[in-house]
């Protein structure tokens, strides 16, 4: 596994715990977890991965982390999937 790989699957996974304790109503637990998804994607902005990757990484981190709407659930949710598929795929991607 690579370092990229590292970054975006554990990125993705963060991703996915706030978009699941979000909707089961745990804010502050799913806010924890947006703040655990901005460590892993402050590094990932600067590697060499697709453009809509490194977008996704600027919208985590530029994301509020004093409230989380149905809205940004869900969009996090769509990221989670987009970076499992990028992480598991990446060699295709090459």
């Amino acid at each position: 596994m690579t370092d990229v790989q590292l970054l975006v699957g554990s990125l993705s996974n963060d991703l996915f715990r706030v978009a699941s304790l979000s909707q089961r109503g745990s804010t502050k637990a799913a806010l924890r977890f947006l703040s655990e998804a901005k460590r892993w994607a402050k590094p990932l902005q600067k590697q060499e991965v697709a453009d809509y990757i490194v977008k996704i990484a600027r919208d985590v981190v530029d994301a509020d982390t004093n409230k989380i709407s149905p809205e940004e659930a869900e969009r996090h949710l769509m990221y989670g999937v987009l970076l499992q598929n990028y992480a598991l795929h990446a060699d295709k991607f090459k």
